[in-house]
C-alpha cells in the first residue's frame, strides 16, 4: 500500500512527459546542470583568494589585556 510498482512509475513518467513535453524537461535539466557548474566554479574561486585574517588586538572603548599591551621599553625604542 505504501510503495508503487514499476508500472505505476512508468505511467507517472508518461503523464509528466505528455504535460511538459520532452524538450521542456531536457531544457530544464540543462539549466540545472549549468547552475550546478556555476555554483562549483564560484565555490572554487572563493577558496583561492582567502588569506587568514589577523586577530584583532584591541577593540575601541575597551581596555587592552596586559599580555597584548606594549611595554614601556617598547614605546621608548619606537620614539
Amino acid at each position: 500500500m505504501g510503495s508503487f510498482s514499476l508500472m505505476h512509475w512508468v505511467i507517472v513518467l508518461l503523464v509528466v512527459m505528455l504535460l511538459f513535453g520532452g524538450g521542456r524537461i531536457s531544457g530544464l535539466m540543462g539549466d540545472v546542470a549549468k547552475g550546478i557548474k556555476s555554483f562549483k566554479k564560484g565555490m572554487a574561486d572563493d577558496d583561492d583568494g582567502i588569506t587568514p585574517a589577523k586577530p584583532a588586538t584591541r577593540i575601541e572603548g575597551h581596555r587592552v589585556p596586559e599580555q597584548d599591551a606594549p611595554s614601556a621599553t617598547e614605546e621608548k625604542t619606537k620614539a
